[in-house]
């Protein structure tokens, strides 16, 4: 199957957006673990920063990552006529 260029846009926007939400992932879930003990006087409602960010923190950051990434390639799929129910 021979590859257009629209297809090739579709794809190069599909990658830098996953790309931009996995720098995200592996920012909150280990670059700001890494540096807890430093990042430890930071408090939200009486709790530790690094101990806020792994309990409920990364939890809602990932919970938007996937909205975000499922809102956006919906508008890509209806962009490019590849959405589902589509034909």
């Amino acid at each position: 199957m021979q590859l257009t260029e629209r297809h090739r846009e579709y794809w190069r926007k599909n990658l830098r957006l996953t790309g931009i939400l996995l720098f995200i992932w592996f920012f909150v879930t280990y670059v700001i673990g890494f540096f807890a003990k430093g990042l430890s006087a930071i408090t939200i409602l009486g709790f530790p920063f690094p101990f806020w960010v792994g309990a409920q923190g990364a939890l809602i950051v990932y919970l938007i990552i996937i909205w975000v990434y499922a809102r956006y390639m919906n508008k890509l799929d209806q962009e490019y006529g590849v959405a589902e129910g589509e034909e």
